[in-house]
């Protein structure tokens, strides 16, 4: 009864509050304009034709066998790569929590962990084609092999494992870190090997935080546009035979029912791994272990697995590094000496390439600041308040999570280049930069929401209270209690989505206007006309960008954020 009438005092203090009830008004209003709008779009264009309710676009897409032959490609890829890449993140959590590192190593494992967050998405298609391709430094000019592809299913299957296995890596050390060391040391004690101990004690505790690995990465794979475009071939993924819908077929009804279909796929996902896995792992391990966990230093077991996780990291590293060091080669693939600075004069000299980086740094940089925002906002109101519609809020602010790229894109040509419900209304923002920023603050809001809430939860309702009890109205509180407390998230936020704005592909590639010149979508023009040194000086000062943001950001937390004050304090 105390919960009850504590959520009626709470629904009571929000109505009264202008402030917060106008905030509330414009999330819903925005969420639904620019997340649950362009999907509902997407259904209607697929099952609402001239003749009314129908399913005859989704049979004449089921009977074009190039749409069949994406579905199975995609979920192939999808499925090995989600396998290899929950395997091999296995293998570098395993490593670094259970087995006694150097300092090299553990250095190692910090990059490969951070690379693919700083970096464009198809970097590594890229490095891909330019060790392994026809006129690859690797199978050419090492090996003396000619004739080998790159290109096709084998191509896209280690491009995405490399790019997505860190993100697996990441997920399973933090639960690795978590499993109490006294129950694998009373099975050992019990006479049972490391290999019995990982597999009848260790491996069981961990199965749904594999599980949720890999969904996540499954549904990474499946949505990923800019690696099958770049080094697909003729091996079309259901994201690439969407793009190419529009813009070969010129298809709007057919393109939509694709991505409803995609769309299905990456949400069914989705809701199983958020709602189901998710709380089973967090069900399996809670709390923190009892004392530290004695780390593997039998030498027999240490050296294989580090030189292994080592060898694996270094080549990673090389991958990403041979995009800069590409950008320098006089003519790639014939001439690698002497290295020349040629093609970043030519990109900014020929290429526009100052407008190209003007244009993708402003629109991110306008982004960035309201995603972070937004994300502080929406998870003040999911944590710290109760009030109908806070479901609604929540939910479709993570649905974006589940929605890929192109599918988004597509749901946004048709839902506002003829305006609101074609009804002209809004049009105005079709192809201008605000339609950009729109789509760059939906992706990113995802993912600074679950950062918000997760530092939200371990601050003390009371600390806010006390603020309102001295008269202070709720933008007075979330201003100068709450998002100071939270001020390493909002900064956490504030990049990411600079990072993630500015590196985007397959959300923008089919809104782009010629107005405008994103460096990822010159990127990808350049590499699929074969000019690999240009994309990779475009990638190179893309990654130097991002990178700086990510260094900047750390400086600033260090220097200026929470934990900062918190060490002087004490």
């Amino acid at each position: 009864m105390s919960k009850k009438q504590g959520a009626a005092l709470d629904r009571r203090k929000l109505l009264g509050d202008p402030i917060m009830v106008s905030t509330i008004v414009v999330l819903i209003t925005f969420l639904t304009l620019f997340i649950l709008y362009p999907l509902a779009i997407l259904l209607v264009d697929s099952f609402v034709g001239e003749g009314g309710v129908s399913l005859e676009v989704f049979r004449r897409i089921f009977r074009m066998p190039s749409f069949t032959r994406a579905i199975t490609n995609t979920l192939k890829v999808g499925l090995v790569v989600g396998l290899l890449s929950t395997v091999i993140g296995l293998l570098f959590a395993y490593v670094e929590v259970y087995v006694r590192m150097g300092k090299f190593t553990g250095g190692l494992f910090r990059v490969v962990s951070m690379l693919p967050v700083v970096s464009p998405p198809f970097v590594l298609s890229l490095s891909m084609i330019m060790l392994f391709g026809k006129a690859g430094i690797i199978t050419r000019f090492l090996l003396g092999i000619y004739d080998n592809s790159v290109y096709g299913y084998w191509g896209i299957v280690i491009v995405q494992t490399l790019t997505f296995f860190p993100v697996c890596y990441m997920m399973l050390k933090g639960l690795l870190k978590n499993i109490d060391p006294s129950l694998e040391e009373a099975a050992r004690d019990m006479g049972a090997g490391r290999m019995k101990v990982f597999t009848s004690v260790t491996l069981p505790l961990l199965l749904p935080g594999l599980g949720n690995a890999f969904l996540v990465t499954f549904i990474e794979s499946i949505a990923d546009f800019a690696n099958p475009m770049i080094i697909g071939g003729s091996y079309d993924t259901l994201a690439t035979t969407i793009y190419l819908q529009i813009t070969g077929a010129y298809d709007k009804a057919g393109a939509s029912a694709m991505a409803v279909v995609l769309l299905s796929i990456t949400l069914g996902m989705f809701l199983v791994q958020k709602y189901y896995l998710e709380a089973k792992t967090a069900a399996t391990l809670t709390g923190k272990a009892s004392r530290a966990r004695m780390l593997i230093e039998d030498r027999s077991v240490k050296i294989p697995l580090t030189v292994l996780c080592s060898l694996m990291a270094l080549f990673v590293i090389l991958m990403y590094i041979c995009v800069p060091i590409g950008a320098c080669f006089p003519t790639w693939g014939y001439k690698f000496f002497p290295l020349t600075g040629k093609w970043f004069t030519l990109i900014f000299s020929r290429y526009h390439g100052l407008k190209a980086f003007k244009d993708s740094f402003l629109l991110s940089l306008i982004a960035s600041p309201i995603t972070a925002l937004l994300s502080m906002i929406i998870s003040y109101l999911v944590v710290k308040r109760s009030f109908r519609g806070k479901g609604f809020i929540e939910a479709v602010s993570m649905l974006a999570m589940a929605v890929p790229g192109t599918v988004l894109g597509v749901g946004y040509i048709r839902g506002f280049s003829g305006g609101l419900f074609h009804t002209g209304f809004m049009q105005g923002i079709y192809g201008t930069g605000l339609i950009l920023v729109i789509v760059f603050v939906v992706r990113s809001l995802p993912t600074g929401t679950r950062s918000g809430i997760s530092a939200l939860r371990q601050i003390d309702k009371s600390i806010e209270e006390s603020a309102y009890d001295m008269g202070a109205d709720s933008l007075r509180v979330f201003t100068t209690v709450t998002l100071p407390l939270i001020k390493d998230s909002f900064l956490s936020g504030l990049v990411t989505a600079f990072v993630r704005s500015i590196t985007a592909i397959s959300a923008i590639i089919l809104l782009v206007t010629p107005q405008f010149l994103l460096i990822t979508v010159q990127i990808n023009e350049f590499a699929e006309k074969g000019s690999f040194s240009l994309a990779c000086a475009f990638a190179t000062i893309l990654i130097a960008i991002t990178y700086g943001a990510v260094l900047l950001m750390n400086l600033f937390t260090r220097y200026f954020g929470t934990s900062r004050k918190i060490k002087e304090d004490e």
